[in-house]
């Protein structure tokens, strides 16, 4: 079950950072309203740039603790249901704009991911 668990932390930070730090100007099949990048993706969700910045530096955090969790498992449980509570707010966005159920589905993967980290 260990080696499940950090498998699962390291698929999550590394998505996310993925997400957040290298493919968020780029368009994907997963963003929302048609959005290109993840500034308009937010608008599209009718939330401010600055609220994209606060979300994106919060979750970056939040998955770079959910890594040093392998090695420091006293930060697992805080950091991943930090990321199971914004996750949640995204696919909440997603049928806040009646997206195809389709784009929130990482969204929705990674957040039972999470939960699956913290509690078991």
């Amino acid at each position: 079950m260990n080696n499940l668990i950090i498998a699962l932390k390291v698929i999550v930070g590394i998505s996310i950072l993925n997400v957040w730090l290298i493919q968020n100007k780029k368009p994907t099949i997963w963003r929302g309203a048609k959005a290109k990048t993840i500034i308009e993706e937010f608008e599209a969700y009718g939330l401010s740039i600055k609220t994209c910045y606060v979300i994106g530096f919060i979750k970056v955090l939040l998955s770079v603790l959910l890594i040093f969790s392998i090695w420091f498992e006293e930060l697992a449980f805080y950091s991943a249901l930090g990321l199971a509570i914004l996750l949640t707010g995204s696919v909440i966005m997603h049928i806040k704009i009646n997206d195809i159920w389709f784009k929130s589905f990482p969204a929705t993967l990674f957040l039972l991911m999470c939960l699956a980290i913290a509690f078991i």
